[in-house]
């Protein structure tokens, strides 16, 4: 069969994805395309480029950025941006991988979907790529005048100078290179920050010219767009293409040749004054990933070994004490060979031999005693379960299929086999029917009888960090030196014409053909959030929506007045109700049969604030997912874990101190690679009473107190043991109780006919004293008091995350839906020109809290300090000056409704619809909001500079980094703290 230029390769009806794949190949070019049809409304295109690097500047990384700066069609200096800006798009973006470089797009809305996809198509194949585009987005050296120093800038060189801070990062990094010595995977993709600065101009246009051609594309297209039409517009761009002169097809991904014997790397990372831990990694080459059984049986082997927290890997690293949490990527997929890595954090340099051994002699006891049937129907039964859900969570479905496909594809192996998983899937059941060890012999196969291992050693080095910054000034301090004066003159005012072109606004003709949708192809109303509420006679919500037969249910327990000594420990106690074990079965025992029967069950603490009152709520929310007919076993399982508690004091001490050394590891890496939540957490605590709670139970607050919490357990364990049994008699009562459950008709029916006697069955609310003065009422928690106006919050990081608040309520503001469009507007526009394009940040929002009235500005992975909080402050001018034209006005608008049309999937559109009726947000309101929304004017923006103008007067500052955050402090008479 052959249509626009494309004949049929292969056709495929594949239940898996609820359609049908076709792969079809261009007869002119070579290129190839994977079309599934099925009716997924969320439409997903990709194309994807094998991407090969030869060394570590990063160079496909800065070509991923660059690419999407303009085009030949498209000649504005971000379409990127644009399109972010003003389409209804429910994924946007590129992703660099060691081997390939991936564009997806999504949207629901088919003129939009056309839109990205033309934008794209140009982008890659026709980008203008600059050497300004280049130095803005890869590196150049910022040379200011006279006597003042040289820096280097460049938004990739800023994110992978992030990346390099973080401890987590840099094993992952080292663990990969240290598998696969001697190919390609041995670089960084991503760039290593102080090789980044060796890429030239040219090599970065050659690797373009190269890599980006059609015979080396992978086109993917899912959803329910016509198919006819996708050929049709691929062809079209192909033919364009015609004219170009074919380059040899790229070289193969090579193989990594098998190791005789074990290797070891230990490298140093930046450790902050007196870090002792170490971080370590052993990892295993495994079989080419185009083996797809035995990828599926890995994914097997993985839950058994550590997916569970009683599960025999993870239990022996974790019940060991010579460390405080397991680490490493686990089952690694995406390369051309799978590999497997797994080690300790938080553990004494001179104890990694001993962890090492540990996990080796684990491995042997079950390969050689067994592996326990209950531990293989529960990784069976997850990995099945996971499959049949296909919950991608905030990514596209499309997406997470194309990157399943591309695992395969990019290596000339078949797309559609990750895809089509039902028949390995059964040939694994059969064999484990049949009495076969198949995770026995898997664990002989890939790990014990295995040589082909990297032990990967992360110490501390507490002057790590400042040698960096000292090498990073001495380098550039050398090239200023050896420059000549014109030399010199040259690169200044290289520098000056970057800012200048940076300044530059684009012009109205460029800027008209970014194509756009209009108010009119928005729908006036808003999408549904179905929500029926019934009495059971407890608070009961069903919402009706296709799950495919699964039924996701929720109990939230209330938390309205607590001993303040008791919060803290809030966390600790929610995972110790499905993490202990219980009075029938040890930890083990009960997460085995969980998994067996369930596709999950956990607690997390679930707080917000009420719409008007900004009066605080919390829960303790008990959920779980189970397909229908399993539906009696997940609340049997909650009626096990709520009222057949664990008693054994010896084991829960061991336990409870487990479970707290790795949440203090957990926090405290976490501020390196995520600093913005950090600082935006702390900020929120501030000004509303769900911000400090949050700040408390997740935040640096919560931090602290984990450290006192295992100071006391090994002080006065009877203690938090005897706090932890009175949180459970406070919580763990059928007072107030609300259900809360996403399924079809039949699973909401199923659901409530068993979650009515368990929760007939929990006890009721204890009596207590009303003039207990150390009790507090959550739903009036006040703001957190103490907390300095400013503060630099230290850590050994080479970059910062910059963050301002205020809350616009207490300022005299009222809401209005314009506000969504205006900040919107703000982000996409000046924030993201002031604080990355010209600040060199990864990235920046401003988020104002609809409900409690604060607002935050932040930026992440960040140079700067007080030139990010300048455009924070300035943004009220800035709209004074420049407020928008009709066409930026309606393409606020449209971004602005693209947020909150957001595409769900099913149970995640449930869980909106619970959080909406928790704040008290009813349909009356969002629809207000949605017409306030449609509705903005001009008028508004110019009206709004007044309440930012407020904020940025009265706002409060928290920054998080290095020296940098460190001087601004000094200088600016901040409080400051060493955190890491």
């Amino acid at each position: 069969m052959e249509r626009h230029g494309f004949s049929l390769a292969e056709e495929r009806e594949l239940p898996e994805v609820g359609g049908t794949a076709r792969l079809w190949r261009h007869d002119a070019t070579g290129a190839e395309l994977l079309s599934i049809v099925n009716a997924d409304e969320n439409k997903c295109f990709g194309v994807s480029f094998r991407t090969p690097p030869a060394d570590s500047t990063g160079v496909a990384h800065i070509l991923e950025h660059s690419v999407l700066c303009g085009s030949e069609r498209y000649p504005v200096k971000e379409p990127f941006v644009e399109l972010l800006k003003g389409s209804l798009q429910t994924f946007l973006n590129a992703f660099t991988f060691p081997d390939k470089t991936c564009y997806p797009v999504a949207s629901a809305n088919l003129q939009d979907f056309y839109n990205l996809i033309d934008v794209y198509l140009d982008a890659v194949f026709h980008p203008r790529i600059s050497e300004d585009i280049f130095r803005q987005e890869g590196w150049h050296v910022e040379a200011a005048p006279g006597d003042a120093p040289w820096t280097y800038k460049g938004v990739v060189y800023n994110e992978m100078k992030g990346a390099y801070s973080s401890p987590d990062s840099v094993l992952a990094e080292k663990s990969q290179q240290a598998v696969f010595p001697d190919t390609l995977y041995s670089l960084d993709s991503g760039g290593d920050p102080e090789r980044i600065p060796d890429l030239a101009y040219t090599a970065f246009k050659e690797f373009h010219r190269r890599h980006y051609q059609p015979g080396n594309a992978r086109f993917f297209f899912w959803g329910d767009d016509p198919e006819d039409a996708r050929l049709a517009r691929i062809d079209a761009e192909l033919q364009r293409l015609a004219s170009r002169r074919p380059e040899p097809a790229d070289e193969a991904v090579p193989l990594q040749k098998r190791l005789p014997a074990p290797r070891r790397v230990e490298v140093p990372y930046a450790a902050g004054p007196g870090e002792t831990r170490a971080l370590f990694t052993i990892n295993w080459l495994l079989g080419e990933r185009g083996d797809v059984t035995e990828a599926l049986l890995m994914e097997m082997l993985e839950h058994i070994l550590e997916g569970l927290p009683g599960s025999p890997l993870r239990l022996a690293l974790i019940s060991s004490g010579l460390g405080e949490d397991t680490t490493g990527c686990g089952l690694e997929t995406d390369l051309r060979q799978m590999y497997y890595s797994t080690g300790l954090k938080g553990v004494a340099p001179e104890d990694v031999p001993r962890a090492e051994a540990l996990i080796m002699d684990t491995l042997r006891g079950l390969a050689e005693n067994g592996i326990p049937a209950e531990a293989v129907e529960a990784a069976v039964n997850s990995v099945e379960f996971a499959y049949r859900e296909n919950n991608s969570g905030r990514f596209p479905r499309g997406l997470a299929a194309m990157i399943q496909s591309l695992s395969t594809w990019l290596y000339d192996g078949d797309p559609l086999a990750p895809l089509a998983w039902e028949a390995p899937l059964e040939a694994i059941k059969a064999r484990i029917a049949a009495g076969e060890p198949v995770f026995e012999e898997a664990l002989r196969r890939n790990f014990l009888d295995n040589p082909h291992r990297a032990h990967v050693v992360l110490l501390p080095d507490t002057s790590l960090g400042e040698e960096r910054l000292a090498a990073e000034a001495a380098r550039l301090e050398a090239l200023r030196a050896a420059s000549s004066p014109e030399a010199r003159e040259r690169l200044e005012e290289e520098t000056r014409h970057l800012e200048q072109a940076q300044a530059a606004p684009d012009c109205p003709e460029a800027l008209a053909t970014i194509p756009a949708l209009g108010l009119a192809d928005l729908p006036p109303r808003n999408m549904p959030l179905p929500l029926a509420e019934r009495s059971i006679p407890q608070t009961a919500l069903a919402h009706d929506l296709p799950t495919a037969g699964i039924a996701y249910a929720s109990l939230l327990l209330p938390v309205t007045r607590l001993p303040d000594r008791l919060l803290p420990l809030l966390p600790l106690f929610c995972r110790s109700l499905t993490e202990t074990g219980t009075a029938r079965r040890d930890m083990a025992a009960l997460g085995a049969h969980m998994a067996a029967k369930t596709g999950g069950v956990g607690a997390t603490p679930l707080t917000g604030l009420r719409l008007g009152s900004r009066e605080t709520f919390c829960h303790v929310a008990l959920s779980g997912k189970a397909v229908y007919d399993k539906i009696p076993d997940l609340f049997a399982i909650m009626e096990e874990v709520l009222l057949e508690p664990a008693r054994d004091p010896a084991m829960l001490r061991e336990r409870l101190g487990q479970m707290l050394l790795e949440e203090k590891a957990r926090l405290e890496y976490g501020i390196q690679a995520a600093g913005h939540a950090t600082v935006g957490a702390r900020l929120r605590a501030r000004y509303t009473g769900e911000g400090a709670l949050s700040e408390q139970l997740a935040g640096l607050t919560y931090l602290e107190s984990v450290r006192a919490l295992l100071r006391r357990l090994e002080e006065a364990p009877e203690s938090v043991l005897a706090d932890l049994e009175e949180l459970r008699r406070r919580i763990v009562t059928g007072a107030g109780v609300i259900f809360d459950c996403t399924a079809e008709a039949q699973g909401l029916a199923l659901a409530e006919r068993y979650a009515a006697p368990l929760l007939a069955r929990l006890p009721g609310a204890p009596a207590e004293s009303a003039d207990d003065p150390d009790l507090m009422d959550i739903r009036h928690l006040a703001p957190m008091t103490g907390l300095p106006q400013a503060e630099a919050l230290l850590t050994p990081a080479q970059v910062n995350y910059v963050g301002k608040a205020a809350n616009l309520y207490d300022l005299g503001y009222q809401w209005h839906g314009s506000a969504s469009v205006i900040l919107r507007y703000l982000r996409m526009g000046r924030l993201w020109d002031e604080v990355r394009v010209r600040g060199g940040a990864y990235g920046v929002f401003c988020n104002l809290d609809r409900v409690g009235g604060t607002l935050v500005c932040a930026s992440y992975r960040d140079p700067n300090v007080e030139r990010t909080l300048a455009a924070y402050d300035g943004l009220a001018d800035f709209l004074r000056a420049a407020a928008p034209d009709a066409g930026r006005l309606t393409q606020a608008i449209v971004g602005a409704v693209g947020d909150l049309d957001t595409y769900l999937l099913p149970d995640a559109r449930g869980a909106r619809a619970l959080g909406t009726w928790l704040a008290g947000n009813t349909e009356e309101l969002r629809q207000r909001t949605r017409e306030e929304m449609l509705a903005t004017t001009a008028e508004d923006f110019v009206r709004f500079a007044d309440t930012l103008e407020a904020a940025a007067e009265a706002g409060e500052i928290c920054v998080l980094g290095g020296q940098k955050a460190e001087n601004a402090a000094q200088e600016a008479g901040w409080m400051t703290r060493q955190v890491l």
